[in-house]
């Protein structure tokens, strides 16, 4: 009887579908020139060829800025997903929004986010003081979130 039980259980736990998840598993972030993303192809073709981890800025034209690089796991494949950055710029008290449209597969992925041009006043010299990044599907539903140390703290 006590097999039988632990058999029924066991069956019923295998059927129960895994929740999906997505993570950001890690999040580096760094000022980058402009020849950071320069390549031997560009060159030749007049076109900038980007690496193997996608990139999208603020300004497409403008490729020196403030960089987010993250590490994120999808169960599912993510289509029309939406990043949202929020940003307390040493110039600025209140959070800057900016939002990146993406569509992400499933599996470990890394991307870029950078704040260029006009979004990054300050050039190489300045650090955000805080930030947070976000995830969204195409419905508007949270799906991952990460943010700095100090972004909870309150104002003083």
């Amino acid at each position: 009887m006590r097999a039988l039980s632990i058999l029924i259980f066991l069956c019923a736990a295998a059927t129960v579908p895994a929740t999906a998840a997505t993570e950001f598993v890690r999040i580096w972030h760094e000022w980058r020139d402009a020849d950071h993303f320069d390549r031997i192809s560009e060159y030749f073709t007049g076109e900038e060829r980007l690496s193997r981890i996608p990139v999208l800025r603020t300004h497409r034209q403008s490729r020196e800025g403030y960089y987010f690089t993250l590490h994120l796991k999808t169960d599912t494949a993510v289509p029309q997903g939406k990043f949202v950055v929020e940003v307390i710029r040493p110039d600025h008290p209140e959070p800057k929004v900016y939002t990146f449209q993406a569509s992400l597969p499933a599996k470990d992925t890394a991307l870029q986010l950078g704040l260029t041009g006009a979004d990054w006043p300050g050039g190489r010299k300045a650090s955000p003081v805080a930030w947070k990044i976000s995830l969204h599907s195409a419905d508007g539903k949270l799906l991952a979130e990460h943010k700095s140390f100090l972004w909870e703290k309150p104002a003083k």
